[in-house]
């Protein structure tokens, strides 16, 4: 991949992947090849009862029919049924609400719409689209963004005279329901709630957003008004489920697309191993470029993904570096991503429309359905997590009928090397479900808490869980709630809404402030248990590309004050987890021969950060350490844990067992993702070689959100499926004796870890 540029400018597609095909050297990181063929598009005629002149405008722009699937979304809404559309990434899902929105203010000018999307770029792309799309229609549409850029003096126009208004969770969050009396307009005329990009709605984030949903329509029946929920998703195992958890009504799921589809290639690329002994690859940012800049030089215009801000930077530079100028244009690659400005987004979306930007590399801030045109080739930096996002991604290129190719790297990571030594597992049916838990006590309080200030509650009334007069009630003794005639009133002082972010179970955050340049900027914030493996005195802090030392922690206060530095190391904590069972929920025995006991429940956290590790940028070597003085920390949540037979470690001393259970827990932790649509980061592991709980070695892997938000059930069930998965994965690697891509690195575990977690799974 060395001699990408040699390539003329120009050359076909076609081309280059046969060049590809030929190249021994590329072929030896393939792990698969897959073409799909091509798809043609199944139609349905526009409805009769679809005023004229939406069709006379839909024809003008050439769309003599419609797609099978956007005429199924069009028949149910007006049925009345809310639904969600499952198709692919520009299948036309945009027009799936649209035109039932476009008619019902066509045939009633004060029905209104709300549009809610999850970026404030997708909600300024769609805008754009519904405008040019009514103005082609001749019809009166009047359709405002309402986000924190909205200036005051549009605000109150938006309010009174909005058709539809597109705005985002948080904002309706913090901004809409709140002043509900101002809206009366649009609640009491209310047809539409379209819910754009639902599979983002999961988690934390889901989990409160469905809390706003429920109060969203506590507010609608309030004004009299019933609205149809349009509700659009990637592909995943559970959008019927999903969208009713927030809806909380029946679903009708449409996902069959009639959208046509162009010849696509997929490609799975393992970088060659380094280091065979130590299992070390090659890197994938490294694999990547090459890839990206074959594309590039040979006239293909590319998106790159990568996983991280820092990453998209050093690949945009690297790629910069192989087309210097003036040989090459100036603005040949470009970069996108969050904390670049909206001016700037904006340029590159329609730089990469008209042709003038051949290359863009992105965080996944470009995953979601902004329209950046036609591209034809898309290069994957890593897997990005779930397969809907890796669908998403590659749907970035392939847009119209024409062939188009997209490549998934992998990085050396567990997952990754999963995904790409089993590639069925991206080509098939997603087992990943998005999972959310509105009913988690510690956002529901906070929800309820909302509600209460926007419109008092009955005394009998119902919000999610079943004891919500028992919650009630203890918001009254604590004096934020008054209660007068049986309904519950807001008495506290405080706006409840702008304290409370949807991206976070609670507000308890550890806030980062930069002193650098004698100023106080807040750059980030961390969770409060998540805090003490990132913040403390002399931790490097690593953002936006930049290294930043903890000077001060101000604990008790919630403030770590920080100042740029540039160094050549990271920091790394050391931190002690217990757990305490404080009540299993399920249990499943192990089978006579062989299996694990298997439960989950409710668990405590105690977690201490003791010292950490100043460690080399490049070659993780260890060159200093120091003590870390933070309390320990509690963390009340749900677990997923699974018991090793006496008979499996029987003789074995405890430092042995100790090791085996930490790379097991290693392999476990770095699959589950692989079942429950989240960031590694979402769980946490502890291992135990002998749990107070269980009486045996023991292996927790818990949710790190208060509460819970599902995942620990998750894994109880899928735990055949999980253990299968980590045989196969193990026995695939080939490392010698232990690695990060399987159980952890032999070096910092001990060098038979690997045939010790060879004889756990065995047994599992």
């Amino acid at each position: 991949m060395r001699t990408a540029v040699r390539f003329p400018a120009r050359v076909s597609l076609e081309q280059i992947l046969d060049g590809l095909l030929r190249d021994e050297q590329f072929q030896e990181t393939v792990t698969r090849w897959e073409r799909i063929a091509p798809k043609p598009a199944r139609y349905a005629p526009f409805p009769e009862w679809l005023d004229g002149r939406i069709s006379a405008a839909l024809r003008r722009r050439g769309i003599q029919q419609l797609y099978s699937h956007q005429s199924a979304a069009l028949e149910a809404t007006r049925a009345g049924k809310n639904i969600v559309v499952v198709t692919p990434t520009a299948s036309g899902k945009t027009l799936c609400y649209d035109l039932p929105v476009i008619d019902a203010i066509a045939k009633d000018p004060s029905a209104r719409a709300l549009y809610l999307f999850p970026t404030k770029a997708l909600a300024q792309d769609q805008l754009a689209e519904l405008e040019s799309l009514s103005g082609d229609i001749d019809i009166d549409l009047k359709t405002y963004t309402y986000d924190g850029d909205t200036p005051p003096q549009i605000r109150a126009a938006v309010r009174s005279a909005g058709h539809v208004v597109i705005s985002n969770p948080d904002m309706l969050h913090t901004a809409i329901l709140p002043h509900h009396t101002k809206w009366v307009k649009l609640f009491e005329n209310l047809n539409y709630v379209v819910l754009d990009e639902l599979h983002t709605y999961r988690g934390v984030f889901g989990s409160h957003v469905a809390n706003v949903m429920r109060r969203l329509r506590r507010i609608c029946e309030f004004y009299g008004s019933h609205p149809v929920f349009i509700c659009t998703s990637a592909t995943i195992a559970n959008p019927g489920e999903l969208a009713q958890r927030h809806v909380e009504g029946e679903v009708v799921v449409i996902d069959e697309s009639g959208a046509p589809r162009g010849e696509k290639v997929l490609v799975f690329v393992n970088p060659p191993v380094t280091h065979r002994s130590l299992g070390v690859r090659r890197s994938a940012l490294g694999t990547g470029r090459d890839i990206a800049a074959t594309m590039l030089a040979s006239g293909v215009q590319t998106i790159a993904f990568t996983r991280s801000r820092i990453q998209t930077e050093l690949l945009l530079t690297y790629l910069r570096q192989r087309f210097p100028t003036p040989q090459w244009p100036p603005g040949l690659v470009r970069g996108y991503r969050s904390g670049y400005l909206p001016s700037e987004r904006r340029a590159v979306e329609r730089g990469l429309r008209d042709g003038s930007i051949r290359g863009v590399v992105s965080t996944n801030a470009l995953e979601l359905g902004i329209d950046i045109g036609a591209l034809q080739a898309a290069v994957l930096i890593g897997y990005p997590g779930t397969v809907a996002s890796t669908w998403q991604q590659m749907g970035r290129a392939g847009r119209r009928e024409d062939l188009s190719v997209a490549f998934l790297v992998a990085t050396s990571q567990p997952t990754d090397q999963y995904v790409v030594q089993h590639p069925e597992y991206v080509l098939e049916r997603s087992p990943e479900a998005g999972l959310v838990n509105p009913d988690n006590l510690h956002v529901l309080v906070q929800h309820l808490k909302c509600g209460a200030f926007e419109i008092p509650f009955d005394r009998k009334e119902r919000f999610g869980t079943e004891d919500t007069p028992g919650v009630l009630s203890y918001l009254d003794e604590q004096g934020i709630l008054h209660e007068a005639d049986g309904r519950y009133h807001w008495a506290a002082q405080s706006f409840p809404a702008e304290g409370m972010s949807l991206r976070t179970a609670t507000s308890d955050n550890v806030v980062i402030i930069d002193q650098t340049d004698g100023k106080h900027h807040v750059i980030g914030e961390v969770d409060r248990f998540g805090a003490p493996e990132i913040l403390y005195e002399q931790a490097i802090y690593l953002h936006e590309a930049k290294q930043f030392q903890v000077e001060r922690l101000d604990w008790e206060n919630q403030k770590a004050y920080v100042r740029e530095v540039k160094v050549e190391y990271y920091t790394q904590a050391g931190v002690a987890v217990r757990i305490r069972v404080l009540d299993e929920f399920d249990h499943k025995a192990a089978h006579e021969s062989r299996g694990f006991d298997r439960a989950h429940g409710e668990v405590l956290v105690s977690a201490i950060a003791t010292i950490y590790k100043k460690l080399t940028l490049f070659t993780n070597e260890n060159v200093g350490w120091g003590k870390i003085h933070i309390p320990e920390q509690e963390l009340q949540t749900t677990s997923f844990w699974c018991a090793v037979p006496e008979r499996a470690v029987a003789g074995w001393p405890r430092e042995k067992i100790e090791i085996a259970l930490a790379g097991l827990g290693n392999l476990l932790h770095g699959l589950a993702p692989l079942f429950l649509m989240c960031d590694p980061h979402d769980l946490g592991m502890a291992v135990e070689v002998r749990s107070p709980h269980t009486e045996r070695p023991t292996i927790y892997l818990y949710d790190m959100t208060p509460g819970g938000i599902g995942f620990s059930e998750r894994l109880f069930k899928s735990y055949d499926a999980l253990i299968e998965r980590a045989r196969e994965h193990l026995e695939s690697c080939g490392c010698g004796s232990g690695c990060p891509s399987c159980v952890g690195p032999a070096y910092a575990l001990g060098a038979d870890v690997r045939e010790s977690v060879a004889h756990l799974l065995s047994l599992a």
